[in-house]
Protein backbone atom coordinates (compact mmCIF):
# COMPACT_ATOMS: atom_id res chain seq x y z
CA UNK A 1 0.00 0.00 0.00
CA UNK A 2 1.36 3.40 -1.02
CA UNK A 3 2.18 5.93 1.69
CA UNK A 4 -0.61 8.44 2.35
CA UNK A 5 -0.27 11.94 0.95
CA UNK A 6 -1.98 14.74 2.86
CA UNK A 7 -4.05 17.56 1.32
CA UNK A 8 -6.28 20.34 2.56
CA UNK A 9 -9.09 18.96 0.41
CA UNK A 10 -9.88 15.78 -1.49
CA UNK A 11 -12.70 16.05 -4.02
CA UNK A 12 -14.33 12.80 -5.11
CA UNK A 13 -15.66 13.35 -8.63
CA UNK A 14 -14.68 15.84 -11.33
CA UNK A 15 -18.10 16.82 -12.64
CA UNK A 16 -19.46 20.40 -12.50
CA UNK A 17 -19.68 20.21 -8.70
CA UNK A 18 -16.25 18.67 -8.17
CA UNK A 19 -13.95 20.46 -10.58
CA UNK A 20 -15.42 23.90 -9.89
CA UNK A 21 -15.07 23.32 -6.13
CA UNK A 22 -11.48 22.17 -6.58
CA UNK A 23 -10.47 25.29 -8.49
CA UNK A 24 -12.20 27.56 -5.96
CA UNK A 25 -10.36 25.74 -3.17
CA UNK A 26 -7.00 26.45 -4.82
CA UNK A 27 -7.97 30.12 -5.12
CA UNK A 28 -8.51 30.08 -1.35
CA UNK A 29 -5.06 28.60 -0.75
CA UNK A 30 -5.93 24.89 -0.38
CA UNK A 31 -3.84 22.00 -1.63
CA UNK A 32 -6.26 19.79 -3.55
CA UNK A 33 -6.58 16.34 -5.08
CA UNK A 34 -9.45 15.14 -7.28
CA UNK A 35 -10.30 11.46 -7.55
CA UNK A 36 -11.98 10.37 -10.79
CA UNK A 37 -12.89 6.82 -11.79
CA UNK A 38 -13.62 7.58 -15.45
CA UNK A 39 -10.99 8.08 -18.14
CA UNK A 40 -12.03 11.69 -18.72
CA UNK A 41 -12.96 14.39 -16.20
CA UNK A 42 -16.19 16.33 -16.40
CA UNK A 43 -18.62 13.86 -14.90
CA UNK A 44 -21.99 12.91 -16.35
CA UNK A 45 -22.70 16.46 -17.55
CA UNK A 46 -19.74 16.83 -19.88
CA UNK A 47 -19.41 13.20 -20.94
CA UNK A 48 -22.89 11.74 -21.27
CA UNK A 49 -25.34 14.42 -20.19
CA UNK A 50 -25.72 18.16 -20.71
CA UNK A 51 -23.03 18.66 -23.32
CA UNK A 52 -23.53 15.78 -25.79
CA UNK A 53 -27.30 16.18 -25.62
CA UNK A 54 -27.06 19.90 -26.42
CA UNK A 55 -24.66 19.18 -29.26
CA UNK A 56 -27.22 16.81 -30.81
CA UNK A 57 -30.07 19.20 -30.07
CA UNK A 58 -28.23 21.97 -31.91
CA UNK A 59 -27.34 19.73 -34.88
CA UNK A 60 -30.87 18.37 -35.22
CA UNK A 61 -32.38 21.85 -34.88
CA UNK A 62 -30.11 23.16 -37.66
CA UNK A 63 -31.37 20.30 -39.84
CA UNK A 64 -35.05 20.93 -39.16
CA UNK A 65 -34.58 24.68 -39.67
CA UNK A 66 -32.96 24.06 -43.05
CA UNK A 67 -35.61 21.52 -43.99
CA UNK A 68 -38.71 23.39 -42.88
CA UNK A 69 -38.01 27.06 -42.14
CA UNK A 70 -35.20 28.39 -44.31
CA UNK A 71 -37.53 28.56 -47.33
CA UNK A 72 -39.50 31.25 -45.47
CA UNK A 73 -36.31 33.33 -45.59
CA UNK A 74 -35.89 32.71 -49.31
CA UNK A 75 -33.22 30.06 -48.83
CA UNK A 76 -33.87 26.85 -50.76
CA UNK A 77 -32.18 23.46 -50.84
CA UNK A 78 -32.55 20.52 -53.16
CA UNK A 79 -32.67 17.06 -51.56
CA UNK A 80 -31.52 18.09 -48.11
CA UNK A 81 -30.31 15.23 -45.91
CA UNK A 82 -28.15 14.60 -42.86
CA UNK A 83 -25.20 12.37 -42.02
CA UNK A 84 -25.82 10.77 -38.62
CA UNK A 85 -22.24 9.49 -38.38
CA UNK A 86 -20.85 12.99 -38.91
CA UNK A 87 -23.34 14.36 -36.41
CA UNK A 88 -22.17 11.87 -33.80
CA UNK A 89 -18.51 12.59 -34.53
CA UNK A 90 -19.13 16.29 -34.02
CA UNK A 91 -20.87 15.56 -30.72
CA UNK A 92 -17.95 13.40 -29.59
CA UNK A 93 -15.45 16.11 -30.54
CA UNK A 94 -17.35 18.74 -28.54
CA UNK A 95 -17.23 16.42 -25.53
CA UNK A 96 -13.55 15.61 -26.01
CA UNK A 97 -12.61 19.29 -26.35
CA UNK A 98 -14.48 20.34 -23.21
CA UNK A 99 -13.28 17.47 -21.04
CA UNK A 100 -9.74 18.21 -22.19
CA UNK A 101 -10.24 21.82 -21.12
CA UNK A 102 -11.34 20.64 -17.67
CA UNK A 103 -8.22 18.46 -17.32
CA UNK A 104 -6.00 21.38 -18.32
CA UNK A 105 -7.84 23.65 -15.87
CA UNK A 106 -7.17 21.24 -13.01
CA UNK A 107 -3.53 20.78 -14.01
CA UNK A 108 -3.02 24.54 -14.42
CA UNK A 109 -4.20 24.98 -10.84
CA UNK A 110 -1.74 22.34 -9.56
CA UNK A 111 -4.58 20.00 -8.59
CA UNK A 112 -3.53 16.36 -8.39
CA UNK A 113 -5.81 14.15 -10.52
CA UNK A 114 -5.93 10.66 -9.04
CA UNK A 115 -7.39 7.96 -11.30
CA UNK A 116 -9.37 5.24 -9.60
CA UNK A 117 -12.49 4.37 -7.62
CA UNK A 118 -12.78 6.17 -4.30
CA UNK A 119 -14.33 5.14 -1.00
CA UNK A 120 -14.21 6.72 2.42
CA UNK A 121 -11.68 5.12 4.75
CA UNK A 122 -12.29 7.52 7.63
CA UNK A 123 -13.22 11.13 8.42
CA UNK A 124 -10.01 12.33 6.80
CA UNK A 125 -9.05 9.45 4.49
CA UNK A 126 -10.01 8.30 1.01
CA UNK A 127 -9.02 4.90 -0.32
CA UNK A 128 -8.52 4.78 -4.07
CA UNK A 129 -8.53 1.50 -5.99
CA UNK A 130 -6.47 2.02 -9.13
CA UNK A 131 -7.09 0.41 -12.51
CA UNK A 132 -4.45 -2.19 -11.81
CA UNK A 133 -6.16 -3.21 -8.56
CA UNK A 134 -3.74 -1.51 -6.19
CA UNK A 135 -4.89 0.68 -3.30
CA UNK A 136 -3.75 4.18 -2.48
CA UNK A 137 -4.69 6.15 0.64
CA UNK A 138 -5.13 9.91 0.47
CA UNK A 139 -5.48 12.07 3.56
CA UNK A 140 -7.01 15.52 3.89
CA UNK A 141 -8.41 17.99 6.37
CA UNK A 142 -11.69 17.97 4.43
CA UNK A 143 -13.37 15.68 1.88
CA UNK A 144 -15.98 16.79 -0.66
CA UNK A 145 -18.23 14.15 -2.24
CA UNK A 146 -19.41 15.14 -5.72
CA UNK A 147 -20.06 11.82 -7.47
CA UNK A 148 -23.31 12.82 -9.16
CA UNK A 149 -26.17 10.54 -10.12
CA UNK A 150 -27.22 7.71 -12.42
CA UNK A 151 -30.45 6.93 -14.31
CA UNK A 152 -33.12 5.07 -12.36
CA UNK A 153 -33.76 1.57 -13.69
CA UNK A 154 -37.39 0.44 -13.55
CA UNK A 155 -38.41 -3.17 -12.90
CA UNK A 156 -39.69 -4.73 -16.10
CA UNK A 157 -37.80 -2.15 -18.16
CA UNK A 158 -34.21 -3.16 -17.46
CA UNK A 159 -31.57 -1.46 -19.60
CA UNK A 160 -30.00 -3.75 -22.18
CA UNK A 161 -28.02 -1.00 -23.91
CA UNK A 162 -29.51 -1.84 -27.29
CA UNK A 163 -33.29 -1.73 -27.37
CA UNK A 164 -34.10 -0.47 -23.87
CA UNK A 165 -31.67 2.32 -23.05
CA UNK A 166 -30.96 5.09 -20.59
CA UNK A 167 -30.11 8.66 -21.57
CA UNK A 168 -26.52 7.67 -22.35
CA UNK A 169 -27.66 5.04 -24.82
CA UNK A 170 -30.06 7.47 -26.50
CA UNK A 171 -27.11 9.74 -27.30
CA UNK A 172 -25.43 7.12 -29.45
CA UNK A 173 -27.96 5.32 -31.65
CA UNK A 174 -26.30 4.10 -34.83
CA UNK A 175 -29.48 4.74 -36.83
CA UNK A 176 -32.63 6.80 -36.44
CA UNK A 177 -35.30 4.65 -34.78
CA UNK A 178 -38.52 4.09 -36.70
CA UNK A 179 -40.40 4.45 -33.43
CA UNK A 180 -38.94 5.63 -30.13
CA UNK A 181 -40.99 5.24 -26.96
CA UNK A 182 -39.88 7.59 -24.19
CA UNK A 183 -40.86 6.55 -20.68
CA UNK A 184 -41.00 9.78 -18.68
CA UNK A 185 -42.05 13.25 -19.80
CA UNK A 186 -39.41 15.21 -17.93
CA UNK A 187 -36.58 17.37 -19.24
CA UNK A 188 -34.35 14.52 -20.41
CA UNK A 189 -37.10 12.60 -22.16
CA UNK A 190 -38.41 15.67 -23.98
CA UNK A 191 -34.97 16.82 -25.08
CA UNK A 192 -33.78 13.46 -26.41
CA UNK A 193 -37.21 12.78 -27.86
CA UNK A 194 -36.89 16.09 -29.74
CA UNK A 195 -33.52 15.09 -31.20
CA UNK A 196 -34.83 11.87 -32.72
CA UNK A 197 -38.18 13.34 -33.77
CA UNK A 198 -36.41 16.03 -35.79
CA UNK A 199 -34.31 13.37 -37.48
CA UNK A 200 -37.36 11.38 -38.54
CA UNK A 201 -38.38 9.02 -35.72
CA UNK A 202 -41.93 8.63 -34.54
CA UNK A 203 -41.76 9.57 -30.85
CA UNK A 204 -44.27 8.55 -28.19
CA UNK A 205 -43.91 9.91 -24.67
CA UNK A 206 -45.54 8.03 -21.79
CA UNK A 207 -45.92 9.99 -18.55
CA UNK A 208 -47.57 8.92 -15.27
CA UNK A 209 -48.49 12.48 -14.30
CA UNK A 210 -51.25 14.52 -15.96
CA UNK A 211 -48.73 16.87 -17.59
CA UNK A 212 -45.23 16.87 -19.03
CA UNK A 213 -42.32 18.75 -17.43
CA UNK A 214 -44.36 18.88 -14.25
CA UNK A 215 -42.05 21.26 -12.39
CA UNK A 216 -42.71 24.04 -14.90
CA UNK A 217 -45.44 26.62 -14.50
CA UNK A 218 -48.73 25.14 -15.73
CA UNK A 219 -49.15 27.86 -18.34
CA UNK A 220 -45.77 26.93 -19.79
CA UNK A 221 -45.98 23.14 -19.79
CA UNK A 222 -49.44 23.17 -21.39
CA UNK A 223 -48.16 25.42 -24.16
CA UNK A 224 -45.00 23.31 -24.53
CA UNK A 225 -47.09 20.18 -24.93
CA UNK A 226 -49.12 21.84 -27.69
CA UNK A 227 -45.95 22.91 -29.51
CA UNK A 228 -44.35 19.46 -29.29
CA UNK A 229 -47.56 17.85 -30.56
CA UNK A 230 -47.43 20.19 -33.56
CA UNK A 231 -43.87 18.98 -34.12
CA UNK A 232 -45.15 15.39 -34.29
CA UNK A 233 -44.71 13.97 -30.79
CA UNK A 234 -47.45 11.77 -29.31
CA UNK A 235 -48.24 11.88 -25.60
CA UNK A 236 -49.91 9.39 -23.26
CA UNK A 237 -50.45 11.23 -19.97
CA UNK A 238 -51.82 9.76 -16.74
CA UNK A 239 -50.37 6.54 -18.10
CA UNK A 240 -47.87 4.09 -16.66
CA UNK A 241 -45.63 1.54 -18.35
CA UNK A 242 -46.17 -1.87 -16.77
CA UNK A 243 -43.52 -3.70 -18.78
CA UNK A 244 -41.44 -3.91 -21.92
CA UNK A 245 -40.68 -7.14 -23.75
CA UNK A 246 -37.82 -7.35 -26.23
CA UNK A 247 -37.85 -9.85 -29.07
CA UNK A 248 -35.83 -9.93 -32.30
CA UNK A 249 -34.48 -6.43 -31.77
CA UNK A 250 -37.91 -4.88 -31.23
CA UNK A 251 -39.87 -3.98 -28.12
CA UNK A 252 -43.48 -4.30 -27.07
CA UNK A 253 -44.26 -1.73 -24.38
CA UNK A 254 -47.37 -2.32 -22.29
CA UNK A 255 -49.05 0.84 -21.06
CA UNK A 256 -51.96 1.31 -18.67
CA UNK A 257 -54.13 4.41 -18.66
CA UNK A 258 -57.67 5.49 -17.91
CA UNK A 259 -58.91 3.65 -21.01
CA UNK A 260 -57.27 0.37 -20.02
CA UNK A 261 -54.07 -1.29 -21.22
CA UNK A 262 -52.55 -1.40 -24.68
CA UNK A 263 -49.24 -2.21 -26.36
CA UNK A 264 -46.87 0.07 -28.22
CA UNK A 265 -44.62 -1.62 -30.77
CA UNK A 266 -41.28 0.14 -31.23
CA UNK A 267 -37.63 -0.46 -31.97
CA UNK A 268 -36.15 1.65 -29.16
CA UNK A 269 -37.26 2.48 -25.61
CA UNK A 270 -35.72 5.35 -23.66
CA UNK A 271 -36.39 5.07 -19.93
CA UNK A 272 -36.02 8.56 -18.43
CA UNK A 273 -37.97 8.51 -15.18
CA UNK A 274 -35.39 10.22 -13.00
CA UNK A 275 -31.96 9.83 -11.47
CA UNK A 276 -30.60 8.41 -8.22
CA UNK A 277 -27.59 9.61 -6.18
CA UNK A 278 -24.38 7.72 -6.96
CA UNK A 279 -23.43 6.65 -3.45
CA UNK A 280 -22.77 2.95 -4.03
CA UNK A 281 -19.28 1.94 -3.01
CA UNK A 282 -18.50 5.18 -1.16
CA UNK A 283 -18.60 3.39 2.22
CA UNK A 284 -20.75 6.13 3.73
CA UNK A 285 -22.48 4.40 6.64
CA UNK A 286 -19.40 2.81 8.26
CA UNK A 287 -17.77 6.25 8.39
CA UNK A 288 -20.92 7.87 9.81
CA UNK A 289 -22.35 9.70 6.79
CA UNK A 290 -26.14 9.50 6.80
CA UNK A 291 -28.42 9.11 3.78
CA UNK A 292 -32.16 9.50 3.31
CA UNK A 293 -33.73 6.06 3.48
CA UNK A 294 -36.33 6.89 0.84
CA UNK A 295 -34.37 8.86 -1.78
CA UNK A 296 -30.78 7.81 -1.06
CA UNK A 297 -29.63 11.45 -0.88
CA UNK A 298 -26.79 12.32 1.47
CA UNK A 299 -27.97 14.35 4.45
CA UNK A 300 -26.18 17.70 4.82
CA UNK A 301 -26.64 20.91 6.81
CA UNK A 302 -26.75 24.45 5.44
CA UNK A 303 -22.94 24.39 5.13
CA UNK A 304 -23.10 21.19 3.02
CA UNK A 305 -21.53 19.22 5.88
CA UNK A 306 -22.61 15.68 6.51
CA UNK A 307 -22.93 14.37 10.07
CA UNK A 308 -19.14 13.91 9.88
CA UNK A 309 -17.84 17.49 10.13
CA UNK A 310 -14.90 16.96 7.78
CA UNK A 311 -16.99 15.39 4.99
CA UNK A 312 -19.16 17.51 2.69
CA UNK A 313 -21.47 16.65 -0.21
CA UNK A 314 -22.93 18.64 -3.12
CA UNK A 315 -24.79 18.30 -6.41
CA UNK A 316 -26.96 15.34 -7.28
CA UNK A 317 -25.87 13.59 -4.08
CA UNK A 318 -28.00 15.95 -1.99
CA UNK A 319 -31.68 16.96 -2.32
CA UNK A 320 -32.80 19.33 -5.06
CA UNK A 321 -32.96 19.30 -8.85
CA UNK A 322 -30.21 17.43 -10.71
CA UNK A 323 -28.72 20.48 -12.41
CA UNK A 324 -25.07 21.03 -13.27
CA UNK A 325 -25.13 24.71 -12.32
CA UNK A 326 -26.68 23.84 -8.95
CA UNK A 327 -23.76 21.46 -8.31
CA UNK A 328 -21.20 24.11 -9.28
CA UNK A 329 -22.75 26.74 -7.04
CA UNK A 330 -22.92 24.30 -4.13
CA UNK A 331 -19.32 23.23 -4.69
CA UNK A 332 -18.13 26.83 -4.42
CA UNK A 333 -20.29 27.46 -1.34
CA UNK A 334 -19.07 24.28 0.39
CA UNK A 335 -15.42 25.16 -0.13
CA UNK A 336 -15.96 28.72 1.07
CA UNK A 337 -17.57 27.34 4.21
CA UNK A 338 -14.52 25.14 4.76
CA UNK A 339 -12.35 28.24 4.50
CA UNK A 340 -14.43 30.13 7.05
CA UNK A 341 -16.11 32.33 4.44
CA UNK A 342 -19.93 32.36 4.48
CA UNK A 343 -20.97 30.33 1.45
CA UNK A 344 -24.54 29.77 0.35
CA UNK A 345 -26.74 29.15 -2.69
CA UNK A 346 -29.94 31.11 -3.29
CA UNK A 347 -32.26 28.30 -4.34
CA UNK A 348 -35.06 30.79 -4.92
CA UNK A 349 -33.06 32.13 -7.87
CA UNK A 350 -31.92 28.86 -9.42
CA UNK A 351 -32.74 28.73 -13.15
CA UNK A 352 -33.91 25.63 -15.01
CA UNK A 353 -34.11 25.08 -18.76
CA UNK A 354 -35.73 22.56 -21.08
CA UNK A 355 -33.73 22.64 -24.33
CA UNK A 356 -36.55 21.79 -26.68
CA UNK A 357 -37.35 24.29 -29.43
CA UNK A 358 -38.75 26.63 -28.46
CA UNK A 359 -36.87 26.48 -25.18
CA UNK A 360 -38.58 26.63 -21.80
CA UNK A 361 -36.76 28.42 -19.00
CA UNK A 362 -37.82 29.35 -15.50
CA UNK A 363 -36.64 30.79 -12.22
CA UNK A 364 -38.49 31.22 -8.94
CA UNK A 365 -41.95 29.99 -8.05
CA UNK A 366 -44.78 28.99 -10.37
CA UNK A 367 -48.27 30.46 -10.26
CA UNK A 368 -49.50 27.17 -8.80
CA UNK A 369 -47.03 27.51 -5.93
CA UNK A 370 -48.08 31.10 -5.28
CA UNK A 371 -51.68 29.93 -4.98
CA UNK A 372 -50.77 27.03 -2.69
CA UNK A 373 -48.81 29.32 -0.38
CA UNK A 374 -51.58 31.94 -0.47
CA UNK A 375 -49.13 34.61 -1.61
CA UNK A 376 -50.85 37.72 -3.03
CA UNK A 377 -49.47 37.98 -6.53
CA UNK A 378 -49.82 39.56 -9.93
CA UNK A 379 -48.85 38.16 -13.31
CA UNK A 380 -47.84 39.83 -16.51
CA UNK A 381 -47.51 38.01 -19.82
CA UNK A 382 -46.40 38.98 -23.28
CA UNK A 383 -46.34 36.82 -26.43
CA UNK A 384 -43.32 36.57 -28.69
CA UNK A 385 -45.68 37.16 -31.59
CA UNK A 386 -45.68 40.79 -30.42
CA UNK A 387 -41.88 41.07 -30.30
CA UNK A 388 -40.38 42.57 -33.43
CA UNK A 389 -37.15 40.57 -33.18
CA UNK A 390 -39.07 37.29 -32.88
CA UNK A 391 -41.07 38.27 -35.97
CA UNK A 392 -37.87 38.93 -37.89
CA UNK A 393 -36.54 35.52 -36.86
CA UNK A 394 -39.79 33.76 -37.70
CA UNK A 395 -39.90 32.42 -34.13
CA UNK A 396 -43.18 33.65 -32.67
CA UNK A 397 -44.17 30.63 -30.56
CA UNK A 398 -44.36 31.19 -26.83
CA UNK A 399 -44.47 33.97 -24.29
CA UNK A 400 -42.89 35.50 -21.19
CA UNK A 401 -44.74 35.28 -17.87
CA UNK A 402 -43.67 37.27 -14.85
CA UNK A 403 -45.04 36.73 -11.33
CA UNK A 404 -44.60 39.43 -8.69
CA UNK A 405 -45.88 40.09 -5.19
CA UNK A 406 -48.99 42.25 -5.49
CA UNK A 407 -48.09 44.48 -2.52
CA UNK A 408 -44.28 44.69 -2.61
CA UNK A 409 -43.87 44.23 -6.39
CA UNK A 410 -40.90 41.93 -5.74
CA UNK A 411 -40.37 39.40 -8.54
CA UNK A 412 -41.29 35.91 -7.39
CA UNK A 413 -40.82 33.97 -10.61
CA UNK A 414 -40.32 34.28 -14.35
CA UNK A 415 -41.29 31.65 -16.92
CA UNK A 416 -40.36 31.81 -20.58
CA UNK A 417 -41.33 29.63 -23.51
CA UNK A 418 -39.67 30.88 -26.64
CA UNK A 419 -36.54 31.28 -28.75
CA UNK A 420 -33.32 31.49 -26.72
CA UNK A 421 -35.23 31.41 -23.44
CA UNK A 422 -32.13 29.80 -21.88
CA UNK A 423 -30.20 33.03 -22.43
CA UNK A 424 -33.05 35.37 -21.52
CA UNK A 425 -33.59 33.81 -18.10
CA UNK A 426 -30.21 35.10 -16.88
CA UNK A 427 -31.53 38.65 -16.66
CA UNK A 428 -34.37 37.36 -14.48
CA UNK A 429 -32.00 35.44 -12.20
CA UNK A 430 -29.92 38.57 -11.68
CA UNK A 431 -33.04 40.63 -11.00
CA UNK A 432 -34.21 38.15 -8.36
CA UNK A 433 -30.76 37.99 -6.75
CA UNK A 434 -30.93 41.75 -6.25
CA UNK A 435 -34.51 41.67 -4.99
CA UNK A 436 -35.83 43.58 -7.97
CA UNK A 437 -39.48 44.36 -8.60
CA UNK A 438 -41.37 44.23 -11.88
CA UNK A 439 -40.99 48.03 -12.05
CA UNK A 440 -37.20 47.67 -12.21
CA UNK A 441 -37.39 45.49 -15.32
CA UNK A 442 -40.23 47.53 -16.81
CA UNK A 443 -38.25 50.79 -16.49
CA UNK A 444 -34.92 49.33 -17.65
CA UNK A 445 -34.38 50.30 -21.28
CA UNK A 446 -34.04 47.19 -23.44
CA UNK A 447 -32.48 47.29 -26.88
CA UNK A 448 -34.78 47.29 -29.89
CA UNK A 449 -35.47 45.00 -31.58
CA UNK A 450 -34.55 42.23 -29.13
CA UNK A 451 -36.22 39.17 -27.68
CA UNK A 452 -35.71 40.59 -24.19
CA UNK A 453 -38.22 43.33 -24.95
CA UNK A 454 -40.87 40.67 -24.35
CA UNK A 455 -39.66 40.46 -20.75
CA UNK A 456 -39.91 44.23 -20.39
CA UNK A 457 -43.45 44.15 -21.78
CA UNK A 458 -44.46 41.33 -19.41
CA UNK A 459 -43.09 43.37 -16.50
CA UNK A 460 -45.09 46.38 -17.63
CA UNK A 461 -48.21 44.21 -17.79
CA UNK A 462 -47.58 43.00 -14.23
CA UNK A 463 -47.26 46.61 -13.06
CA UNK A 464 -50.82 47.34 -14.19
CA UNK A 465 -51.94 44.83 -11.61
CA UNK A 466 -49.56 45.55 -8.75
CA UNK A 467 -49.83 49.34 -8.81
CA UNK A 468 -53.57 49.27 -8.21
CA UNK A 469 -53.78 46.34 -5.80
CA UNK A 470 -54.23 47.31 -2.16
Amino acid sequence: MAEAKEYDLIVVGTGPGGYVAAVRAVQLGFTVACVEKEARPGGVCLNVGCIPSKALLDSSEHFIQAKEKFQDHGIRFEGISFDLTAMMKRKDKVVADLTDQVRKLLERNAIDIVSGTASLAGPHEVAVITEGGGERILKAKNILLATGSAPIEVPGQAFDGKVIVDSTGALSFDAVPDHLVVVGGGYIGLELGSVWRRLGAAVTVVEMLPRIAATLDGHVNRALERVLKKQGMTFHLNTRVSGAEVKDGKAAVTIEGKDGSSTLACDRVLVAVGRRPLTRGLNLEPVGVETDERTGHVRVNSRYQTRVDSIYAVGDLIPGPALAHKASAEGVAAVENMAGIPGEVNYDALPAVVYTWPEAASVGITEETAKERKIPYCTGTYPFSGAARARCMGETEGFVKLICHSRTDRILGVHILGPHAAEMIAECVLAMEFGAGSEDIARAVHGHPTLSEALMEAAQAARKCSIYTS
